[in-house]
């Protein structure tokens, strides 16, 4: 049974929040009304999470990101610190935009890098890579390593987050030894019930 969340004294939580059991917020942050965190999740320092946003079980959130409305996060996903969401595509500071939000998902295990910046209205498929500084403009498959700007696929990654090197078929993971196939053009499956028997 996880111990109950622990937020420390200088962080802000409003009320109608739910922090799931084993949650962590950390110095300096500020849950804002409506928002649903799940258990064993981390949010390191000075994390804002915005009024009615959904983040799954066990995401760790590092230093100095805010997750606005709108922004949806799996389970198991990993926001690098000072990475950056958005949630309005034409922002102007003298036009009210709140009834223009984008909604942006990010799927089960993906992985933002430190400083990346991810454009609203994408989604980043379950256990993507985004690498560090990457800006992301536009939908990234499943298992896809995107780096740059504006961010392009240079690879596939494994569940466990290797990189899957090679051109074989299928694909091994060098690390767990997972096995993958490339079943249409831009869509990585993994082969389930399989390991590589080298």
């Amino acid at each position: 049974m996880r111990s109950p969340a622990r937020v420390h004294e200088t962080s802000i939580v409003a009320s109608g929040v739910t922090l799931g059991a084993g949650t962590r917020v950390w110095h300096f942050c500020h849950v804002m009304q409506g928002a649903t965190i799940g258990e064993g999740c981390v949010l390191g320092q000075n994390v804002h999470v915005g009024p009615n946003v959904r983040i799954g079980n066990r995401v760790k959130i590092q230093n100095n990101v805010s997750v606005y409305s709108g922004v949806i996060l799996e389970d198991d996903v990993f926001c690098g610190p000072s990475m950056v969401f958005t949630n309005v595509l034409t922002p102007r500071a003298f036009v009210e935009r709140k009834d223009a939000f984008v909604a942006t998902l990010v799927g089960r295990g993906a992985t933002i890098g430190a400083n990346a910046t991810v454009v609203c209205g994408v989604t980043i498929g379950r256990y993507a890579m985004v690498g560090a500084g990457a800006v992301v403009t536009r939908d990234v498959a499943p298992h896809a390593l995107v780096v740059g700007n504006p961010a392009r696929q240079h690879g596939w990654v494994c569940r466990c987050g290797e990189v899957l090197r090679g051109a074989g078929d299928p694909l091994v993971c060098g690390r767990c030894e997972a096995r993958y196939r490339l079943t249409e053009p831009g869509r990585l499956d993994e082969i389930e019930g399989e390991r590589d028997e080298r």
